[in-house]
């Protein structure tokens, strides 16, 4: 079976995200990373694929000569990721779609829900593949949650409570570092801050393992250092087409946690729980029961499960492997294979929906509202 040829936009040298895609696109042999226009700033941008091994006419000033050049070839990349600013994410995702380029974007997928809504339809009409890096969903123990939901194993979820947290935003005097200010910044991250950012991957999470999408939203935002235009904490009710209760919150000023990211799911008969600082785990608790803890790699779980464990019991699995298995389901699909879980373009305008309608929410002190995108309403 030939290795696919893969692309990158952006995620250049210094990228907080450039080098989980480039170690998660090549972790199992699948991808070669064979083209990329990775900084704004050409020169340095060509340089650094070079330096990564990009042969040199296919390290490109640019994304519009990376689509122009690779549409020529013979050889072509199968898959491209847009790692770019978020304000540019929906102009180079629809240009290589329509370019009959299979895309894996960043996320949020676009800056608005009309967006969302062009980049479906885009996606639809040419028959590519149109993924968002909702990474944590391609957890294994997260596969084995959303498998247990989905066969009956804690009955219906009654109620879902995640939160997205951390405090490394939490220093006032560091309000002024670019790597921090732009996400506050309407021209640079849109409407919404934190939310958009970090709570989305939480409000993705709740869908994904409930088998079950979003449908109205109460939200309250804070900006609690003043000098941000845009909300650094978030507190988003939510509730579910099949009835299911919602509890998010988000926030990039709690000092004192890392990185924040967990969920709880209720159910009829059991409850489960998942951390991402401990992903190898999920904690199961069947009424009346003991609380069990499920580990990765052990023998009786699901076959998404296992399929996505690399390792044997007991070593831990982190990031950039979660971002590897976003990359397996994509070569499975663009193979014509069976693909798991992959979060697509469909995902991608609900979450920019359920931001703008928070928003909206929030400017309305906590006003009841329908989290859905139009099309889907």
């Amino acid at each position: 079976m030939r290795k696919l040829n893969w692309g990158m936009i952006g995620g250049g040298e210094g990228s907080q995200i450039g080098p989980a895609h480039r170690l998660g696109a090549q972790a199992d042999g699948n991808f070669t990373m064979a083209a990329g226009a990775l900084d704004v700033d050409a020169a340095r941008g060509r340089d650094y694929a070079q330096r990564l091994g990009i042969a040199s006419d296919r390290a490109y000033a640019n994304w519009q000569d990376m689509l122009e050049g690779e549409r020529a070839r013979e050889d072509r990349i199968d898959l491209v990721t847009v790692a770019t600013p978020n304000a540019t994410h929906f102009e180079i995702t629809k240009a290589f779609l329509e370019g009959g380029f299979n895309v894996l974007c960043e996320k949020p997928m676009t800056m608005t829900v009309e967006e969302g809504e062009e980049i479906v339809r885009v996606a639809a009409a040419t028959g590519k593949i149109c993924a968002v890096n909702y990474c944590y969903s391609a957890y294994p123990m997260v596969r084995e949650m959303r498998h247990m939901v989905a066969t009956g194993q804690i009955g219906k979820p009654r109620l879902i409570v995640t939160n997205f947290s951390h405090g490394h935003h939490g220093d006032a005097t560091d309000a002024d570092n670019p790597r921090v200010r732009w996400r506050y910044d309407p021209k640079m991250a849109g409407v919404s801050g934190q939310f958009a950012d970090c709570g989305i991957h939480a409000m993705h999470m709740a869908s994904f393992i409930a088998g079950d999408q979003v449908r109205t939203l109460s939200a309250d935002f804070a900006s609690t250092i003043s000098s941000r235009e845009l909300e650094d904490d978030a507190m988003v009710n939510f509730r579910m087409e099949g009835g299911t209760v919602g509890r998010l919150w988000t926030s990039s000023v709690a000092v004192g946690r890392q990185h924040g990211f967990d969920i709880q799911v209720f159910g009829e008969t059991g409850g489960l729980r998942w951390a991402s600082e401990q992903p190898n785990q999920v904690y199961y608790t069947p009424v009346g029961g003991r609380t069990q803890i499920m580990e990765k790699g052990e023998g009786g779980l699901c076959d998404e499960a296992t399929r996505l464990s690399r390792v044997s019991i007991a070593h831990p699995e982190g990031f950039p492997l979660a971002v590897a298995n976003i990359y397996v389901d994509l070569a499975a699909a663009i193979r014509g294979e069976a693909h798991g879980s992959l979060p697509l373009a469909e995902d991608g305008v609900r979450s920019m929906a359920a931001v703008h309608q928070a928003v909206a929410s929030a400017k309305a002190d906590g006003a009841w509202v329908d989290a859905r995108p139009p099309m889907y309403r």
